[in-house]
């Protein structure tokens, strides 16, 4: 397990905005009764990057953002079982390009939407519990990754619908998987967490053959021999509660648990010794009233701003790479007093949406100085 190394003291940010960007309500729009817990816009094919998903119960919607505030509906689907309640959604594509909205939730099935054919492509079973998030392989879009409540983590081929690899056992979360992400730029390495409060650091590189295998696999998917990942090459405790959204910033990683904080630390890895190592925590970044679990943060495209809301319906926009960290700015609505499970920020960070228990959409707007 990976200790705390010695040095400077973490760099806390302000939370003085310092109102490099304004932000203001273009739009509120009222989905359904039932809590909605994940928003997020698609960055895989700049043909779209104005369409987001959104989940809530057994529904998943497609919209897109189009100007003057404007919000369009563009699909609906409505799962079957009516007591399906989904907590996650991901961006996919189709090894032919076309775009996949990827959804799980409460009863642990992945079902892949084909968006071109308002169809279900494939759905996967193998989760023995819930689904808590889903993650697409910015590289290989045809790749995803879900976090259980059974404790593992999948890896899914879309196009196939293979499960290649499955992240668990010896070394693997003791609880809940709450957050996974794959790294940016290295392909084998992803990074998972949860209710165990660890954050888990692993790589694919010496099952990579079987994931190249999953695209030519021509057997059933049954068949395909899935491998299970057993150690982290990192487990890092950063935080003394469940950890539930954690994400790559280059080679470090921003981390939040239920203090009030995102935290950004550097895995250093010791070569000879896997699972060991120690964390340096670079910088804090406060988000107040933020204390309870399953809150989740997201940035834009280059990870210039990462979005947060709270507890209380409010957002705070943090710059991520300037140190100290710099509040850009804070979003707060008379209205909006629900709390925001999820917030997804546009490609360049113009656009900020956020998603809420109360089933409420809210789109921010960066205004521009004219």
């Amino acid at each position: 397990m990976a200790k705390y190394s010695l040095g400077s003291e973490p760099v806390v940010g302000s939370l003085t905005p310092s109102r490099k960007r304004e932000y203001r309500v273009t739009n509120r729009l009222q989905e359904g009764k039932r809590p909605l817990y994940a928003v997020v816009f698609n960055f895989i094919d700049s043909r779209y990057f104005n369409v987001f998903a959104t989940v809530g119960g057994n529904r998943v919607t497609v919209y897109q953002c189009l100007e003057g505030g404007v919000i369009a509906v563009l699909q609906s689907y409505v799962d079957e079982d009516k007591d399906e309640s989904f907590y996650t959604v991901s961006w996919a594509f189709n090894v032919d390009g076309s775009p996949f909205v990827v959804a799980g939730g409460i009863n642990g099935i992945i079902r892949v939407i084909d968006a071109g054919s308002e169809k279900i492509y494939k759905s996967f079973v193998g989760h023995g519990d819930s689904i808590n998030e889903i993650r697409t392989q910015p590289l290989k879009p045809s790749l995803v990754i879900s976090a259980s409540k059974d404790e593992s983590v999948r890896l899914w081929n879309v196009h196939t619908g293979i499960c290649i690899l499955v992240f668990a056992g010896a070394g693997g979360h003791r609880n809940e998987v709450l957050s996974v992400d794959f790294h940016p730029s290295d392909i084998y390495r992803i990074a998972s967490c949860g209710m165990d409060n660890t954050v888990k650091i692993w790589s694919m590189k010496e099952f990579w053959t079987y994931v190249e295998k999953s695209f030519t696999w021509t057997d059933l998917p049954s068949k395909f021999p899935t491998k299970y990942v057993q150690f982290p090459v990192f487990i890092a405790s950063v935080h003394s509660n469940y950890v539930d959204c954690s994400r790559w910033l280059g080679d470090f990683i921003l981390s939040k648990s239920v203090d009030n904080e995102i935290v950004l630390w550097e895995p250093k890895m010791k070569e000879q010794s896997p699972g060991e190592g120690t964390v340096d925590i670079l910088q804090k970044y406060p988000v107040p009233e933020c204390d309870i679990w399953f809150i989740k943060f997201s940035c834009d495209f280059h990870y210039n701003a990462a979005a947060i809301g709270n507890r209380e319906g409010k957002i705070f926009v943090w710059e991520l790479q300037s140190s100290p960290p710099v509040l850009i700015a804070r979003l707060s609505h008379a209205q909006s007093k629900s709390p925001i499970r999820q917030t997804a920020m546009s490609f360049d960070g113009s656009i900020i949406l956020s998603c809420c228990e109360d089933g409420t959409i809210w789109r921010w707007d960066v205004m521009t100085t004219s």
